[in-house]
């Protein structure tokens, strides 16, 4: 293929979220050179790490984007090249003069510091050869070990400026006129001189940072040249089935293993010989030897897809472990949801890093509120055209000792900014009342600085709350508590009790007011928007205690996002793993993301489907006659589509995804199932079944169904098991007329139009 110098070698981005767009050799080299670019890595490098998320940057594996949208997804032009990021830092000398002397095994295109004093290789990526392979080549080669997940097509790197460059080949800038650019043998390179000959471009500003744009995060995902199965890399599930098949072979065990291998991987590649030549590892087998294992293995009968081989791919598509298929599985029975973790995007994903599968949802539902409180310059319209704020409110509930502290650890890491942020407005609120106390008789007072503190305990005064409240500046105030009982007891009495009153104004901040006016310097009195989030952890006794009927009948108990860990009767013990430095890092660039939105986000798809959602929902218990549903459902779409929104914003796609949407659905779902499982009977004593609290009524049962073709309000008076009052019946009977299902006969009569009509009226 003929290869075509100083066109499109890379995307550049004006942030980590950016959109991504092609760029030339003149592009890339003007943007190192800026004075403001340098200025940025010098205060990075002086501890201003929050700057970092604003350096722009490139993509050294794809020359092209659809749209300028950075996901695999989308890659136009992906490149045969892998940057290889060493996070050891003052090393790259060494790394430099390791591979000019003992001769690199892969052609070099790059040679960089980062902005940390990492390394940055970047070099070609033969055919045939996988990025784990080339990464232990150049792990051998260097005696430094590269960061393992800098391997996808659509990984971006921070741009630094000229002077971190150590070595670049001419061939960085060529672009071959198909997809992949040619390889070569050359195996060694000469240092050059790093001032590079070029003319700035005419908009050389063109890739500056700018504030306060959507970022959308890089997607999870192999090189486009990879064969893959279901849009899985053959690579990542044969490295699960080794993992689960007691590791890759040993000395002695290699053919077996093989063999078993292929025996397996054939159900997935059509059993065709061609295509597991193609994937299958070799172990330093000959062509012709691994052919022979190939044909022993595909001259067996064909058995279909084994059941560890579908574990893994489920697992793969899932983005979980194989072990963990049958937990996923048991969990969706049970709940009716299955978080699938390789969709969420940047942050929620990384939250679920080392989080046993039965606490998925417990984790992402104690994060809404938190994710939420950071997005509080957004404001959004709702299905029935009304603008809202992202207020939410959840709790996590079990028995004693059922881990709730997973929740605790994942929401610790998402504070982190908050905290740092009232560290310093706590420090400055306690000098100034020390000097207030220390001053002399008649002298004047400091003035109040009034700090904004986003985060405040669970446990804390009205009259605090309405001082933090005050000083907010339009911000949304969080608390996280440990203990529900502990809110309970210390709201149950006095000024105290009226916090369940700001809770449930909470939930809409942008038209609620409250406040309070004391005749007292000692109390604060004024009047506010209520902009409070929050999360809590409790037991089952502190819910039942803390949602008697006065709290479940007056609202409160529809606009909490509830959810239930997993029952760990007689269980074992879990297992948790441990999120890595870049996982946590992830989570604060999903934190910077969130906070960097404001205004209005128009999410047009996402109202559809919840609203269609609602509306189902509301026919099914129209005809049930099921109030607790009718209640429940129509805020348990609020707190879906709220979620849906953090969704959106942590995605940055110019749109909605449908990854978006049926997270939006999947926790209205499990919010409504959570609220009627929890509150339901309380609300109104409508289940069939003693021993689940959530059921009710199928559609099957349905009171409308039950009813003769024509019927009386006598006959649907019988079919009701609580005595309701005749009003009632009749309000019923003029909701199924309004909607088109049945016809009035006379006074006391009506007819069942056709069961198909009934079913599509919604």
């Amino acid at each position: 293929m003929e290869v075509i110098r100083n066109i499109y070698f890379t995307c550049i981005g004006r942030g980590h979220g950016a959109p991504c767009l092609p760029a030339t050799q003149q592009d890339w080299e003007a943007l190192r050179r800026e004075p403001w670019l340098a200025q940025m890595c010098a205060r990075i490098e002086r501890g201003d790490e929050e700057l970092k998320h604003r350096l722009p940057v490139w993509t050294p594996h794809c020359a092209e984007f659809k749209d300028n949208h950075r996901a695999i997804a989308d890659a136009i032009k992906p490149l045969n090249r892998l940057m290889l990021d060493f996070d050891e830092k003052g090393h790259t000398d060494e790394i430099v003069k390791t591979l000019t002397i003992d001769h690199s095994p892969l052609t070099i295109l790059l040679i960089e510091e980062s902005v940390r004093r990492g390394t940055h290789v970047l070099v070609e990526l033969p055919e045939g050869m996988t990025p784990e392979q080339a990464q232990e080549l150049m792990k051998e080669a260097t005696g430094f070990t590269p960061d393992a997940a800098v391997k996808d097509v659509s990984r971006c790197i921070y741009m630094v400026p000229e002077d971190h460059t150590k070595y670049v080949s001419p061939r960085l800038f060529e672009v071959s006129e198909g997809y992949f650019s040619q390889s070569s043998n050359e195996g060694n390179f000469s240092l050059v001189d790093n001032e590079l000959k070029s003319q700035p471009v005419d908009n050389e500003r063109k890739f500056a940072p700018v504030a306060n744009e959507s970022k959308n995060g890089p997607v999870e995902c192999e090189l486009k040249s990879q064969p893959s199965f279901k849009g899985i890399p053959y690579t990542s599930i044969i490295s699960e089935w080794w993992r689960r098949n007691g590791g890759e072979p040993a000395e002695g065990e290699r053919n077996v293993k093989l063999h078993k291998l292929a025996v397996n991987l054939r159900a997935i590649c059509d059993n065709k010989k061609d295509v597991l030549m193609q994937v299958m590892p070799r172990f330093g087998l000959s062509d012709a030897e691994l052919k022979s294992v190939v044909d022993s293995a595909c001259k067996e009968e064909p058995k279909g897809v084994s059941k560890v081989m579908q574990q893994i791919i489920d697992a793969l598509e899932l983005g979980i472990s194989s072990d963990e298929v049958e937990d996923a599985e048991a969990v969706a029975e049970e709940t009716g949801v299955k978080v699938n973790v390789k969709s969420l995007p940047i942050g929620l994903k990384e939250s679920l890093v080392g989080v046993p599968v039965s606490m998925h949802m417990p984790v992402l539902c104690s994060l809404m509120p938190i994710a939420a409180a950071y997005a509080d310059q957004v404001e959004v319209k709702y299905c029935d055209g009304e603008r809202q704020k992202l207020g939410l409110m959840s709790i996590v509930y079990g028995a004693q000792a059922s881990g709730k502290s997973v929740c605790k650890h994942a929401i610790n890491i998402w504070k982190r900014q908050f905290d740092a942020e009232d560290a310093l407005a706590r420090k400055r609120e306690d000098e100034w009342k020390e000097r207030k106390k220390s001053r002399k008789a008649n002298e004047k007072a400091p003035d109040d600085p009034h700090v904004l503190i986003r985060v405040v305990p669970v446990t804390v005064s009205c009259s605090t709350l309405l001082k933090r409240l005050k000083n907010a500046n339009g911000h949304t105030l969080y608390s996280f508590g440990e203990e529900l009982d502990t809110l309970r007891k210390t709201n149950g009495a006095g000024s105290w009790s009226s916090k369940y009153d700001i809770y449930r104004l909470a939930f809409d901040p942008l038209d609620s007011e409250w406040g309070q006016d004391y005749n007292s310097d000692q109390a604060e009195s004024g009047l506010v928007y209520v902009a409070y989030n929050w999360t809590v952890l409790g037991t089952y006794g502190a819910v039942r205690k803390c949602f008697k009927g006065d709290n479940i009948e007056n609202g409160l108990s529809s606009r909490i996002l509830l959810a239930e860990m997993p029952d760990t009767s007689f269980a074992r013990m879990p297992r948790y793993g441990r999120r890595s430095a870049e996982d946590e890092a992830r989570i604060q660039e999903a934190v910077t993301r969130l906070r960097s939105v404001s205004g209005y986000v128009d999410t047009p798809r996402l109202r559809k489907v919840i609203d269609e959602w609602a509306e189902e929902k509301r026919v099914t218990a129209l005809k049930d006659i099921d109030h607790v549903a009718d209640t429940y459902r129509r805020r348990a779409a609020v707190i879906g589509f709220r979620c849906g929104v953090i969704f959106h914003l942590l995605s940055g796609c110019a749109r909605e995804s449908k990854a978006c949407l049926d997270f939006a659905l999947m926790m209205a779902e499990y919010c409504m199932q959570q609220q009627v499982k929890t509150f339901g009977e309380t609300l109104q004593n409508q289940f069939v079944d003693a021993q689940s609290e959530c059921q009710r009524y199928g559609a099957n049962n349905s009171v409308f169904d039950q009813l003769p073709p024509v019927f009386s309000l006598e006959d649907l008076g019988a079919l009701k098991r609580e005595n309701m009052p005749r009003n009632s019946l009749i309000k019923i009977i003029s909701r199924w007329n309004r909607d088109g299902w049945i016809d009035k006969i006379d006074h006391n009569r009506w007819q069942k139009r056709n069961s198909d009509k009934v079913t599509m009226t919604k």
